[in-house]
C-alpha cells in the first residue's frame, strides 16, 4: 500500500470510524468503544506502516497484524474494507447470520491473521509468528494491539519474558491504553500501576504517545525499525469512544447498542476533526 500524508492519515482515520459506525446499522450490540480508540492506530499500521496487499492477502512476505483485544475487530473490519479486500457493502452485515464479519475475529474473513478474542493470547499468537520469521529468515514483522485490561491476563507477561530472551526485534506490541474496562476504569477494577515500567524490565524497548496524535504514532512506528536485539511496545495513551461526544470515556458503551438518534449524531461527531489527547 502507498504511504499516505498525515493530513490524509487523519482523513483516513474519520473514514475508518465512520466505517466502524456502518458495521453497527444492523441494530446489534457492538464494542463501540474500544474500537474508536484503537481506529488511528490501526489505519496508521495499514496505510502508512505495514507491507501487505488486498489483492495478494497470503504473500509470504507480508507485515502481520493481530487484534489481540479481539472485540475491537470493528475497526479492523473498517480498515481492511477501505484497503479492498473485501466490499464495504459487508460492513452492514456485521454479526448476521451468515456474514463474514462477526464479534470476533475469524481467519476466514479476508485479511484476518488469527482467531483472536480469548483476551491474553494474541501476544503470543504474534510471538509464534515473529520467531517463525526468524527461523524462516523473513525480514516482516508483526504487530499486536493489545487492551489496557487484558494485560491482567498471565500469558501475556509469559509472552512478553519469551520476546525478549528471544530478542525478537521483529515483533511490535501496542497498547491500547484507554483506561477502561468493561465495567469501569481500570484504576477501580484492576490497578496495572506502571504499565511501561513493567514492559521495560523485561527488556522491552519502550515509547510512550499519544494515540490519537497521527504524527506521534508515525514516527514512534518509525523509530521500531531501528530498534535491535529486544521487542518494542508502544503505550499509546487513548480514549475509549473516541470521536463520538456521548460515548467518550463512558463503559456504558464498552458494548452496547446505537439507537437510531445516537448512530445519526455519532455520524455527525465523526465529521469534526478527532486529534489530540483528551
Amino acid at each position: 500500500m502507498t504511504k499516505l500524508t498525515i493530513k490524509e492519515l487523519e482523513n483516513k482515520a474519520r473514514i475508518i470510524r465512520l466505517g466502524i459506525l456502518e458495521t453497527m446499522e444492523s441494530g446489534k450490540k457492538s464494542h463501540l468503544g474500544g474500537s474508536m480508540s484503537s481506529a488511528d492506530l490501526v489505519t496508521a499500521l495499514y496505510f502508512y506502516k505495514m507491507k501487505h496487499n488486498p489483492k495478494r492477502p497470503e504473500d509470504p512476505d507480508r507485515d502481520r497484524f493481530i487484534f489481540s483485544k479481539g472485540h475491537s475487530v470493528l475497526a479492523q473490519y473498517s480498515v481492511l474494507a477501505e484497503c479492498g479486500y473485501f466490499p464495504k457493502e459487508e460492513l452492514k452485515k456485521t454479526k448476521t447470520l451468515g456474514s463474514i464479519l462477526q464479534g470476533h475475529p475469524e481467519i476466514r474473513t479476508p485479511g484476518i491473521e488469527a482467531n483472536t478474542g480469548s483476551l491474553g493470547q494474541g501476544l503470543s499468537i504474534g510471538l509464534g509468528m515473529a520467531l517463525g520469521a526468524k527461523l524462516d529468515q523473513k525480514d516482516y514483522r508483526v504487530y499486536v494491539i493489545l487492551g489496557d485490561g487484558e494485560l491482567a491476563e498471565g500469558q501475556i507477561w509469559e509472552a512478553v519474558n519469551t520476546a525478549s530472551f528471544y530478542k525478537l526485534d521483529n515483533l511490535i506490541a501496542i497498547v491500547d491504553y484507554n483506561k477502561l474496562q468493561a465495567v469501569g476504569f481500570l484504576k477501580k477494577r484492576y490497578d496495572l500501576g506502571d504499565i511501561r515500567g513493567k514492559f521495560s524490565i523485561f527488556g522491552w524497548k519502550t515509547f510512550e504517545i499519544d494515540g490519537h496524535n497521527m504524527e506521534d504514532i508515525v514516527k514512534t512506528l518509525d523509530e521500531t525499525d531501528h530498534i535491535q536485539g529486544s521487542p518494542s511496545v508502544i503505550i499509546a495513551h487513548t480514549v475509549k469512544g473516541k470521536g463520538v461526544s456521548f460515548a467518550e470515556n463512558n463503559p456504558g458503551f464498552h458494548n452496547a447498542p446505537l439507537s437510531e438518534k445516537q448512530l445519526k449524531q455519532a455520524k455527525k461527531d465523526i465529521t469534526v476533526t478527532v486529534g489530540g489527547m483528551n
